[in-house]
Formats: structure tokens, C-alpha cells, sequence
């Protein structure tokens, strides 16, 4: 094995994988893994810490996995993150903490994320039941929202003792994790092994509330000491174009809910959902991939990732859009939606599109794409995702008085979470806006700090 390159990742066969729900990354074994982790050159500096918005002490957990220490690996992420088989998966790891890494200067950086991953799983397989529950404070602490921030938020005060309960408006915890990403890239068993584990801790979780309808923060706040608002950005976006309320049009949202959580594509569920022929699915982003890769599961002949910058802008994690690719999924790049068009019954027919060519960088630093005029062309589909990002819901900003929110409706919040009302913390996406796990989960930490600041 070349030592400047990464151990590659075992994965189904495209042309299987893309027929199922499985997972499709399948894991290194015992062996691999420790001949990777004896890539890493245990730097003093430690840059790769300072990629991670968690801070794992990365080298050394990744010297124990090289000494064939595995549950003492874990000890050593689980101390910074809450949870490590979520983020072995899904981080976009070579983003943040494999960028940093030295060894990727003049070869590959070391595959911290498939270490992660494998450290979580074989301790979730190799684990007793044994949970040393933290004595009792004597203060009570509110989680609303049972996504990645509110997760870190309540295990980290659980753990300092705080009696902590999670409120969920769905009827399964998990949030984002388990409504928004798939089987076949987050089974949803880690998911409940994870939630399960923050149980034992005792966190108490309440599903199937609403809050600003079952309950209001003010009502909230009566009863507890302090909360964490942690719900999250699932309110879908649309394009304001002509067609969308045809039959067959979806937001990602409520299509990757339905499959997701509802557990759509299996014969026996009750979630109704279209099997498409033909599929486009509009934006760049992993959501984008996540939804054009359930639909070809689906049984669709073709789908189609529509995205109007080039293939060189797409802000999907490279993995993604090279597992889309793998499993025949086509990409029409430097095109935009203009109309949806409908049959005589309002059912989606075909999408009419622009070509798109790239002109000077915009204030994100991409370069703007510009109307190719005269480029306008029919893509024959029967069902169109809109895949073009979320923003927070606005109930709780709504039935909540002095909760400051900025124009893009985010709450108000500082790096440690506190908000414009006194004893309410907040962070995630309810904040940011949709933004990835590690950092959800990054703010829901940060909150755990300063909630324990605020009630001593």
C-alpha cells in the first residue's frame, strides 16, 4: 500500500447500491484501520485539532487505533463529541480537520473521518451497558429540538448534571439526522444507538411537541432554569418560478422526509410518494445529491442534478457527487430553471431551462453566472425537487416576545449561544442557518458552557 495514499473505503457495487437503501460505505475492518492511523505522523502543532469544530484531540486518538487500542480511542472522542459514529460519517471532513492534516501536503491526508467512524462503531458493538449517571444539580434544563445542536447541547449538560428534557415536534428524536439524511448514507440505527445512549445518561426526550403551538417558550421558562433553542432551519425554499405548485413538484424537505422518516420507498408504509420516471432535482448542495440518490432508488430511469454554476462550484461534499456520478445520476451544470411545465391534469411534464455561462466572481467569491439569451430548452421529467436550502421556522421567533431574529429570521445569538432573553441560549441552524453537523454540534457545546456559566 502506498503510504501517501488513503486506505481506500470498501463500498457496494454502484449498480447494487443505487437499486437499495443499504449503507453504501461498508467500513474498513480491524486491520485496515490500523495501518491507516500509522499514516499519521503525530505532528506537535496538532493542526488538525484546529480544524475540528469539536476540537477531538485527533493525534491521539488515532495513536491508540494504531496500537490496536480501540475503546480507549474512543474514550478520547467521545470526551469532544457527542456523537462519533454520526460524525464518522457524515463530516465533511476534508473541509475541516483532514485539510489541516501534514500528511495531506505531499500525498493524501490520513482518513480521519473512516477512523472516527470505525473507533464509534466498534465501540457501539463491543460496548457493556454500564452508564456512570452524573449526581443530580438540582436544576433543570430545556432542549428544544432533537437535532445535532440540541443532542451535543443536552448530553453536555446532562453530564454536569443538569436535569435535562429534549422536546421534538416529530414523533421520532433525531432531527436532521433522521428526517433530512439517508439509509444508505446515516443509518438510522446509529442514529437511535446514539439518542439511546443520551437516555441512559437521563435526558428525558418529549416528542410530538410543537413548540409556539403545544407550548410556548414562556411557558417554558417556568419550569425550567435555562433553555436551548436547537430546532433547526426546515423551512424549504422555492424558486418563485411559474409551475411549482404543479402535481409532482417537492421541496427536498418534505421528499427526503417522507422517504427518510416515513420510510417511503418500503411496500408496506403508509407515506405516499411519486415513483418518478424521470427526476430533476434543482441545486448543488448534499441535499441535492441525498435527494437525486433516493430517487434513482425509487426505480427513476433518469435523473438529473440541474445546477447552474459549473461542475468546479458544486458546494456537495466531493464524495457525494462522486458516489451521484457512480450510480448514473447526470449532471446538467451552467443551467437554470425557468418553468415547470404541466399536462392537461397539472402533472409535472417537462422543466424549461437556460444554459448558463460563468462571469465575474460575486460577493461569496464564486464567479456569477450570466443567461446564455437564446439558450432556452426543454428537459423532459414527471417529477422536480427543489433542493435550494432551508431557512429556520418562524413559529417559535413568532409566539416568543424579545427574541431577537435578523432578516434572514436566524435567532440573534452570540458565539456561546446566549440570546436577547436572559436564561434562553441558542444554536445550529436556528442561528446560522443550514450549515453542517459538526458545526450544529460545535454551537451545542459552546451552549452547554455557557447555559452551566449562567445557572452557577
Amino acid at each position: 500500500m502506498d503510504i501517501m495514499k488513503k486506505h481506500p473505503m470498501p463500498v457496494q457495487d454502484p449498480l447494487v447500491r443505487n437499486k437499495n437503501f443499504k449503507e453504501v460505505a461498508l467500513g474498513y475492518d480491524e486491520k485496515t484501520a490500523v495501518e491507516e492511523a500509522k499514516r499519521c505522523l503525530n505532528c506537535k502543532h496538532r493542526p488538525c485539532v484546529t480544524g475540528c469544530p469539536v476540537n477531538i484531540v485527533i493525534p491521539e486518538f488515532i495513536k491508540y487505533v494504531a496500537e490496536g487500542e480501540f475503546e480507549k480511542a474512543y474514550q478520547v472522542i467521545s470526551a469532544s463529541s457527542a456523537l462519533p459514529a454520526v460524525c464518522g460519517r457524515v463530516c465533511p471532513q476534508e473541509r475541516q480537520c483532514e485539510s489541516k492534516c501534514v500528511r495531506g501536503i505531499k500525498g493524501e491526508p490520513v482518513a480521519i473521518g473512516r477512523l472516527e467512524r470505525f473507533v464509534a462503531d466498534y465501540h457501539n458493538s463491543h460496548a457493556d451497558d454500564k452508564v456512570n449517571i452524573p449526581e443530580k444539580n438540582g436544576k433543570k434544563v430545556a432542549v428544544i429540538g432533537s437535532g445535532p445542536s440540541s443532542l451535543t447541547c443536552a448530553g453536555d449538560c446532562a453530564k454536569m448534571g443538569y436535569d435535562v428534557t429534549v422536546f421534538e415536534a416529530l414523533h421520532i428524536a433525531g432531527g436532521v439526522l433522521v428526517y433530512g439524511i439517508p439509509e444508505f448514507r446515516l443509518p438510522k440505527s446509529i442514529v437511535k444507538t446514539e439518542v439511546d445512549n443520551l437516555k441512559a445518561l437521563g435526558v428525558d426526550f418529549k416528542t410530538n411537541v410543537i413548540i409556539g403551538k403545544s407550548i410556548e417558550i414562556d411557558d417554558i421558562m417556568k419550569e425550567y432554569d435555562a433553555v436551548f433553542i436547537g430546532s433547526g432551519a426546515g423551512l424549504p425554499r422555492f424558486m418563485g418560478i411559474e409551475g411549482e405548485n404543479l402535481k409532482g413538484v417537492y421541496s427536498a424537505n418534505e421528499f427526503l422526509t417522507r422517504i427518510n422518516l416515513m420510510k417511503a420507498y418500503k411496500e408496506d408504509s403508509r407515506t405516499p410518494i411519486q415513483h418518478a420516471k424521470a427526476v430533476a432535482v434543482v441545486g448543488g448542495g448534499n441535499v441535492a445529491m441525498d435527494a437525486a440518490r433516493c430517487a434513482i432508488r425509487l426505480g427513476a430511469e433518469k435523473v438529473y442534478i440541474i445546477y447552474r454554476r459549473s461542475l468546479d462550484e458544486l458546494p456537495a461534499r466531493a464524495e457525494e457527487v462522486e458516489h451521484a456520478m457512480e450510480e448514473q445520476i447526470e449532471f446538467k451544470t451552467l443551467t437554470n430553471p425557468t418553468k415547470i411545465i404541466g399536462d392537461e391534469n397539472n402533472n409535472v411534464c417537462a422543466i424549461e431551462c437556460i444554459s448558463m455561462e460563468l462571469g465575474e466572481p460575486d460577493e461569496s467569491g464564486r464567479r456569477r453566472p450570466v443567461v446564455i439569451k437564446g439558450s432556452e430548452h426543454l428537459i423532459d421529467v414527471d417529477c422536480v425537487i427543489m433542493a435550494l436550502g432551508t431557512s429556520p421556522n418562524p413559529l417559535i421567533k413568532s409566539t416568543t416576545k424579545g427574541l431577537e431574529v435578523d432578516k434572514r429570521g436566524c435567532i440573534v445569538a452570540d458565539e456561546m449561544g446566549r440570546t436577547s432573553l436572559k436564561g434562553v441560549f441558542a444554536g445550529g441552524d436556528s442561528v446560522t442557518g443550514a450549515a453542517t453537523i459538526i458545526k450544529a454540534m460545535g454551537a451545542g457545546k459552546n451552549a452547554a458552557k455557557a447555559i452551566d456559566e449562567y445557572l452557577k
